[in-house]
């Protein structure tokens, strides 16, 4: 399968099908277009698929690989290859995107075939960050994909959307403009190349590594996002649609998380290790003080959006450990929270759908009404708290083991923010749906239809397997882990 283009497949598939949705126009045409949108994102889905099984495990370097001269004037390739991390993120990505075309199925009732091709090119664009080769084909598509999300927010949000996406917009800007800086000065230093694999391998001076780094930092601790600035996203949350709080915490948060492993561990060595500290530091505050902020909200997509920032932090204290079982076990956390984060949005979604409130305070004994939905809620609520056997175990525990190994306190203060997590999540369930029936708008509400119900045992079934079964996993991102930690730990010698 390796002669065939499947990462432009990947990439491509989903923008062409955006645009062939696009195409059918106003609204009278919303059953062609949700039809389209569902067949295109399968597809999408299914030409991903090789990439897993024709992948070659023990093989270190880049896999699936194609090169093509886009800008020649400026050695600007059209150049693509994933590896063990990158990969696996290109699968839970067109996974979502199946997922987010069945969610707003019901729901979204006008702009159907705008609101479904948005997010079937953003996952095209999203497919392109993860397979770029090439530094400004990678910022092409780190850019273009903020567009998609800017306009979901914006157009299908909720009565403060416009807030909300124009935040979203220039928080993460910002933080791409001095990314921009950053490739420039890596192109003048490597005598006119964008080739990201060409600056892994550049003898830079610890001074200029440093002042790169911090640009990367900025640029990508804003995606993640990190504590300090972490605010456009509880707002783009509580704002965005259903699909597009799903989308952001499954896969946009895990752009600036790829871009560490990407940019600022290779590109930046020595200056990872030197600051190593800081990020540390602020991936902790991430960990802990947020854990205490998601206790004390009352709007139930708050909360969850604030957990996405916690649990973000174990990710970003799991790469600067410098050490296999830390970075490994952020890369599963980073796939876990795709499926759980997504699921959680889901179930407050199918709640908001029919209550029209995310208020904790609106609802209360919702088991009485809605046995099957409760049960699958409460799964998703233990993942999120991190209970073993499920997919949010499985990296947190890794990560903290990783942590004991670097220093215990760190390990000790990231394992009690599981407990926080217990705390805030159960502390949500328990309101929300155990108790006698709250009021009219409980006693009211019909149980998941087959749809919702298909949506959250995909959701399930991908939480669970990780949980069970996360060897095939960290199987295949194992020798693309160990070549990078080799890579830092070699220039951190010399």
């Amino acid at each position: 399968m390796s002669n065939y283009p499947l990462l432009s497949l990947s990439i491509w598939v989903p923008i062409f099908a955006g645009f062939l949705v696009l195409a059918t126009g106003s609204d009278r045409n919303a059953p062609l277009a949700r039809m389209l949108a569902l067949v295109g994102a399968i597809l999408a889905f299914v030409v991903t698929i090789p990439l897993w099984t024709g992948f070659d495990n023990a093989k270190v370097g880049m896999q699936f690989v194609e090169l093509g001269s886009w800008i020649p004037r400026f050695n600007i390739n059209y150049h693509l290859g994933v590896d063990g991390i990158s990969m696996l993120f290109v699968l839970l990505n067109a996974f979502i995107t199946v997922i987010v075309v069945l969610a707003g199925w019901q729901v979204i009732e006008q702009k159907v075939a705008q609101y479904n091709a948005a997010f079937l090119i953003m996952s095209g664009l999203m497919n392109g960050i993860f397979c770029s080769l090439d530094g400004i084909l990678f910022y092409v598509f780190f850019e273009a994909s903020l567009i998609p999300m800017y306009l979901i927010i914006g157009v299908w949000g909720g009565p403060n959307r416009v807030y909300a996406a124009f935040k979203f917009f220039l928080y993460t800007l910002f933080g791409s403009l001095l990314f921009l800086v950053a490739l420039m000065y890596l192109f003048v230093q490597s005598n006119g190349s964008f080739e990201i694999l060409e600056w892994h391998k550049l003898p830079i001076a610890l001074g200029a590594q440093i002042w790169l780094f911090l640009a990367f930092l900025i640029a990508f601790a804003v995606k993640v996002p990190m504590w300090p600035v972490h605010t456009w996203l509880p707002d783009a949350h509580v704002e965005a649609p259903t699909g597009g709080s799903i989308v952001l915490a499954a896969i946009a948060l895990k752009l600036g998380a790829y871009g560490f492993i990407r940019f600022s561990l290779p590109i930046a060595p020595d200056a990872s290790h030197e600051l190593a500290w800081f990020v540390i530091a602020l991936s902790l505050i991430a960990v802990v003080y947020i854990g205490f902020v998601a206790l004390v909200q009352a709007d139930m997509k708050k909360l969850v959006a604030y957990s996405s920032i916690a649990h973000m932090g174990f990710v970003t204290l799991g790469f600067f450990m410098f050490s296999a079982m830390g970075v490994e076990g952020a890369l599963v956390q980073m796939l876990s929270h795709g499926f759980i984060s997504g699921a959680m949005f889901f179930c407050i979604g199918v709640m908001y759908d029919r209550v029209h409130s995310r208020q904790i305070a609106d609802y209360g004994g919702v088991v009485n009404t809605m046995p099957k939905f409760a049960a699958l809620f409460m799964l998703f609520a233990m993942a999120n708290s991190g209970l073993p056997a499920t997919s949010g175990f499985v990296g947190e525990f890794m990560v903290i083991l990783g942590a004991v190994k670097f220093n215990f306190w760190i390990a000790f203060a990231a394992a009690s923010s599981m407990i926080m997590g217990a705390a805030y999540n159960l502390w949500m369930y328990k309101r929300v749906v155990f108790g006698d029936v709250a009021n009219h708008h409980v006693a009211e509400l019909e149980d998941i239809n087959k749809r919702e119900f298909l949506i959250l045992a995909l959701l399930a079934a991908g939480t669970l397997w990780m949980g069970l079964y996360p060897q095939p996993f960290t199987e295949v991102m194992h020798a693309s882990v160990n070549d990078l930690l080799r890579h830092v730990a070699i220039s951190k010698i010399q």
